[in-house]
């Protein structure tokens, strides 16, 4: 029997790029545990889940709308070297925490530095991508 919404289920996956590189995967590790309906994970990935049952392999593409949303130029910002703190030299691929006006904080990952500019991307790392799930359930913990 398919897992139902409230339900907690234990799968393994694999994710991939369109290109064939790996992103993520369980391997090695405890199958990822969630609950259906919880918004714990991406929507495609839950969709997939949902219509397996324990045992039952599946591969899904999900497009960037139901993943992490498009990739926008404008969530790509520069900002001065010197709005770091001192002892906090930024470096390409560190992330940053920005608190903006309202106090919301937001994370963003060190495109760049060049001189005295730092490009930040407040971009998901995988926005704009199809990603491709190889997913197996392994248990399903009825609500």
């Amino acid at each position: 029997m398919a897992p139902k919404a409230g339900d907690t289920v234990l799968v393994h996956y694999r994710g991939t790029l369109a290109d064939g590189s790996e992103f993520d995967s369980s391997e090695g590790r405890d199958p990822l545990r969630f609950t259906l309906g919880a918004g714990e994970v991406i929507s495609g990935f839950e969709d997939a889940a949902r219509e397996l049952e324990v045992g039952q392999s599946t591969t899904v593409t999900i497009p960037p709308e139901e993943a992490y949303g498009q990739r926008y130029e404008e969530a790509v910002q520069t900002v001065p070297a010197a709005d770091f703190a001192e002892g906090q030299e930024p470096f390409v691929g560190g992330m940053v925490r920005v608190v903006d006006p309202e106090g919301n904080e937001h994370a963003a990952e060190i495109s760049s530095v060049v001189g005295n500019e730092v490009v930040l991307d407040f971009n998901h790392p995988l926005a704009g991508q199809t990603l491709i799930f190889e997913i197996t359930l392994v248990e399903v913990i009825p609500c």
